[in-house]
């Protein structure tokens, strides 16, 4: 049962994120402290060509010390629709421009300390235009075979969570 928050302190404000202590009336009266990352959300785009590939990028991530296959996601802007954020994100990461964009889900990437939505679209009918990526990104496009890409679920070289999520949420219900 969900209870009435009953405090939230600010400790810190940033560009992409916030931090908050929240307290709850736990179970028996006892209060609940958490410390929360609040996120205004984002978009995860999977990109499928007409051939039936997957565009899968190529991230360096410097906060985990790799560079991870993913599908191409970001950051909703303050008030952005998540599919203006997902038709944005998958041409400036990709180079492909989205004629149509799908809701399939919407999930939450890690609920225990984190309130980021994750909202979930399938891009198709995708015309080549150009990569503009921020200057702090490095990214490299892949179109890969899907089947190659199971394979690469299946054998860990994807270990990207909100990637594995849509790419199986994906291809359990809509893919051949």
């Amino acid at each position: 049962m969900m209870r009435a928050m009953k405090s939230r302190e600010l400790l810190y404000s940033g560009p992409l994120f916030d931090v908050a202590r929240v307290t709850f009336e736990g179970q028996g009266g006892s209060d609940v402290v958490r410390d929360v990352i609040e996120h205004r959300g984002a978009a995860v785009i999977l990109p499928l060509l007409d051939d039936g590939r997957v565009v899968l990028i190529r991230n360096v991530r410097h906060t985990v010390g790799k560079v991870l296959w993913e599908l191409p996601a970001g950051t909703l802007e303050a008030g952005e629709a998540p599919s203006a954020c997902a038709a944005r994100e998958v041409e400036e990461e990709t180079g492909y421009r989205a004629g149509t964009l799908v809701p399939l889900t919407d999930f939450f990437a890690s609920p225990g300390i984190l309130n980021e939505r994750m909202h979930g679209f399938l891009a198709t009918d995708l015309e080549q235009s150009a990569q503009s990526l921020d200057h702090d990104e490095e990214i490299e496009v892949f179109p890969i075979p899907q089947w190659q890409v199971r394979d690469m679920i299946k054998d860990g070289h994807i270990e990207d969570a909100k990637t594995i999520a849509l790419l199986l949420y994906w291809m359990h219900l809509h893919s051949p």
